[in-house]
């Protein structure tokens, strides 16, 4: 039985080399193949590239495939086993959940297609930044821990973007992402009384889905800590909202495609996303009501103080936001 395989392994290989355009054809889309993982792994565990202009992704990648072809060619009399090892590994690598084909393809597009969309940052750095106004009023007002914003949240990470291509790999982004969706799409803007400051709780702007900037930005903190999300508030000195963390470029990177190729391409297309870079490198994504998109662009204010929901310093100050 063994000799019979081999000989028929061998014929198969034969005629796959028999023809010089089939040959070179096989070795090049198996060569491709190959370089898809390999290269998404040397990107994320060995170097990562943000060049400008991607020539460093091109190069390597063009690299990796003309390594493999020259391996392949090496091994060209035997390449029909080549090809059912690849299989194999591919096969067993899927049913464990490790990839999948249409996994790798999406990391793939993440690598290059991210580039689409401009970027704009800005660095901030805590010493020189002022102490955030009403701070223990705002704190207390991002109530995530209650169930009512809790359901919203997951009535919300319901409701859209559940068919995104890899929901799975990519499922915190895009449930966060639905979160800014739901709320935008029916925030209705109303001041607060003359003269006074005043701050709803998350749950409470639920009932009506209105109040001023401070309202939207304290219910959107709200509803995305509730599903794990790390948040922050923004302060400029007559307007506050609220940013997501994103963390590293990788994660950027990801956001970035989502936004631009996935979920809000139509609404995107052709804009840049604006960020911040804190300190440690540690980046964070614009999700005000002025934003269409998240990370759409900023309301033009310099950023005076900042409260990061996972490590407040309560103290009692006084200030208005518009």
């Amino acid at each position: 039985m063994t000799f019979f395989l081999k000989s028929f392994f061998d014929k198969i290989s034969a005629w796959l080399i028999a023809n010089r355009l089939r040959e070179n054809v096989i070795f090049f889309i198996l060569s491709f193949l190959i370089s898809i993982p390999v290269f998404i792994y040397f990107r994320k565990n060995i170097y990562y590239f943000d060049a400008e202009i991607p020539y460093d992704k091109i190069s390597v990648f063009i690299f990796l495939i003309t390594v493999f072809i020259l391996i392949l060619k090496w091994l060209r009399k035997k390449i029909i086993y080549s090809i059912l090892i690849y299989f194999l590994i591919f096969s067993i690598a899927s049913v464990q959940g490790n990839y999948s084909l249409f996994q790798v393809l999406t990391a793939y597009k993440i690598a290059f297609l991210s580039d689409e969309m401009q970027k704009e940052e800005t660095y901030l750095e805590s010493k020189t930044l002022k102490p955030f106004p009403n701070k223990t009023r705002v704190y207390e007002s991002v109530d995530f821990s209650s169930s009512k914003v809790r359901n919203f949240a997951l009535f919300a990470v319901n409701s859209h973007f559940k068919d995104t291509p890899n929901y799975p790999i990519n499922r915190k982004l895009i449930q966060y992402f639905a979160v800014f969706k739901e709320i935008n799409s029916r925030w209705n803007y109303v001041n607060d009384p003359k003269g006074q400051e005043y701050f709803a709780s998350g749950s409470e702007s639920l009932l009506y889905f209105s109040g001023d900037c401070d309202d939207h930005a304290i219910l959107m903190c709200a509803a995305i800590k509730s599903i794990g999300g790390s948040m922050r508030l923004i302060h400029t000195g007559k307007h506050m909202y609220p940013e997501v963390l994103l963390g590293t470029e990788k994660e950027l990177e990801n956001a970035m495609y989502l936004i631009s190729n996935e979920i809000f391409k139509d609404i995107s297309k052709g804009k840049t996303i604006y960020f911040h870079r804190y300190e440690k490198g540690k980046i964070w994504l614009n999700l005000d009501y002025t934003a269409h998109y998240p990370g759409g662009p900023f309301l033009g204010e310099e950023v005076l103080s900042i409260l990061d929901l996972q490590q407040p310093e309560l103290t009692n100050q006084s200030g208005f936001f518009q």
